[in-house]
């Protein structure tokens, strides 16, 4: 652990219902950034409520994070993770090649998805999990149909990683992005972002609740929304879906 960030506190646990169930129990006692990595869950969930399939040898973590931001700016923290996490996958593959951010929440390779990322505010808290297919993906049936399909790092690359190992690449990896976002704002981490975006300036669908919209991924603009141009006009939306 040479390389672990300082100011930050680790928790490496056999098996938990989830990391985010973890740091939900946990958050009113921790006196400083932490993070909960699991070997196991045993009910891990990933945005709005969907399940998560936590396979063996995968990386399951959540990072609770002190700040009286609200809510606006700390939801600009899923790009900060996003860096992160990609930096740690290029350090523990060795390779850029096929790695690609996907608007708001998931890491990309070779076109499929390896890690995603869930963010949920716990009163001064705010928690980021983190889910990594660093052994296995889940089958096609486990995801919603027209979902990117699920990818592994150790299928695509032949990288066998632990989870151990990983949590300190990424640790380290999402201090570095921290630290500049909390010293310059999120005008640079939206720049990196965007060079490593998926599918920018594609054409791509949104959607939320009964609503779809189609349109050319322009850019991510500085409240961190997607913005899409349609035949019709220039779209900027918050929360969505996003397929290809």
């Amino acid at each position: 652990m040479a390389d672990w960030p300082a100011g930050y506190d680790r928790q490496m646990l056999d098996a938990v219902e989830s990391t985010m169930a973890e740091a939900a129990r946990q958050a009113p006692t921790l006196a400083g950034p932490t993070w909960i990595c699991a070997r196991r869950q045993t009910a891990a969930r990933g945005r709005r409520g969907r399940p998560w399939v936590s396979l063996a040898g995968n990386f399951a973590a959540t990072l609770v994070l002190p700040t009286p931001d609200a809510p606006d700016r700390r939801a600009l923290r899923s790009f900060v993770a996003a860096l992160g996490l990609y930096d740690a996958l290029v350090s523990v593959s060795g390779r850029v090649a096929g790695l690609a951010l996907k608007w708001p929440n998931d890491v990309l390779l070779t076109g499929g998805k390896v890690a995603g990322i869930l963010l949920e505010s716990r009163g001064g808290h705010l928690a980021i999990g983190f889910g990594v297919n660093l052994a296995a993906a889940p089958g096609s049936a486990e995801v919603e149909p027209g979902a990117v399909a699920p990818v592994s790092v150790q299928s695509v690359l032949g990288v066998e990683v632990a989870p151990e190992v990983f949590l300190d690449r990424l640790a380290a990896a999402y201090a570095r992005h921290e630290a500049q976002f909390v010293t310059y704002g999120f005008s640079p981490i939206r720049a990196a972002w965007l060079d490593r975006a998926a599918r920018l300036g594609e054409v791509v669908t949104a959607r939320f609740g009964t609503t779809e919209i189609t349109g050319t991924f322009e850019t991510v603009d500085a409240e961190g929304r997607i913005v899409l141009n349609t035949a019709s006009s220039r779209q900027s939306i918050a929360a969505a879906d996003i397929f290809f």
